[in-house]
């Protein structure tokens, strides 16, 4: 059963499949050394999540937020600050334009307050970014400390943000898309060197993170 109308050799199922087999890759690459093959799959994996959403219609924000991210992928897949810098802020309009696209749908600010189980989550989120930026302040260099508080402030507002639409999907794929980047900043900056978690967390950051953001595509497209 696929989600599209067509079968599997509609345009835009095989487009999900061809997303999700380009995620399958860079998983299986992740542990690799950089290289121009890994990054094109990690690219891939979501910049055909955009395409999709173009075939079917979605809002241009979703497409600009998720074209944004691959851009961000392409960033992250390789070593460096820069290249960390250059993920951070492709990320960061990502989240913003997340944020102005839940906000457009949803039923405002005031769900979170008249539905309780809203405003539970938005207090989990706010404690738990808050635990997280105290933590990573006495980590970072004070180079990144102020880009990592913004980074931070935006994705605080996507999730709030995705409790005020009707999507469960939207919303999981939130919660996801902040327990991954939670994850990748505590392997990043908090883990020693040489601990050996870091193998599964880079793996649960991967997962957490497709999985958010084909969950929001989906409950767009979807719903």
């Amino acid at each position: 059963m696929m989600p599209f109308a067509g079968g599997i050799d509609a345009n835009p199922n095989a487009t999900l499949l061809f997303s999700i087999a380009a995620a399958a890759i860079y998983a299986l690459a992740l542990e690799l050394t950089p290289r121009l093959a890994r990054s094109a799959a990690k690219t891939l994996a979501v910049a055909l999540l955009a395409a999709l959403a173009v075939m079917q219609g979605g809002p241009p924000l979703l497409v600009a937020a998720l074209a944004l991210s691959a851009a961000g992928d392409a960033f992250l897949s390789r070593d460096g600050e820069k290249a960390f810098l250059g993920g951070l802020a492709s990320f960061l309009v990502a989240h913003v334009a997340y944020v102005v696209l839940f906000l457009e749908v949803g039923g405002g600010i005031g769900l979170l307050a008249a539905e309780p189980w809203r405003g539970a989550v938005a207090l989990a989120m706010a404690v738990f970014v808050v635990v997280m930026l105290a933590a990573l302040w006495r980590r970072v260099g004070p180079s990144l400390r102020i880009p990592i508080a913004v980074y931070v402030a935006a994705i605080l507002a996507m999730g709030i943000s995705a409790l005020t639409t009707f999507h469960l999907w939207v919303i999981a794929g939130a919660v996801l898309f902040m327990a991954s980047d939670g994850l990748l900043a505590a392997e990043r900056f908090l883990l020693a060197a040489i601990s050996p978690h870091r193998v599964w967390m880079r793996y649960a950051v991967w997962v957490l993170y497709y999985a958010a953001q084909l969950a929001i595509t989906l409950g767009f497209l979807l719903s």
